[in-house]
């Protein structure tokens, strides 16, 4: 009887231990979905202000462009106007 008391006792313990060492892996688990999750709109955030940074070069540069053109149109206008006089 005292073996049987005894073997029941171990598998008791046993079991018990398995069942902390899934607590901790569901623990563990979890961590690592949210650093993923985290690792992902952290990615998505930085892709977005690439994305807006870009754009924002490129209508800058369109501005840009258009007084340059802007520019040059009044010049060549004033020198028809030069040039009409003369």
């Amino acid at each position: 009887m005292k073996k049987f008391a005894v073997t029941v006792a171990v598998l008791a313990l046993g079991l018990a231990a398995c069942q902390s060492k899934t607590e901790e892996n569901a623990v563990g688990n979890e961590a690592n979905v949210e650093n993923a999750a985290e690792a992902d709109t952290t990615a998505a955030v930085n892709d977005s202000a690439t994305a807006a940074d870009a754009a924002l070069d490129n209508a800058t540069n369109e501005i840009a462009n258009a007084a340059d053109a802007s520019g040059e149109a009044v010049e060549n206008a004033a020198d028809s106007v030069a040039n009409a006089a003369n």
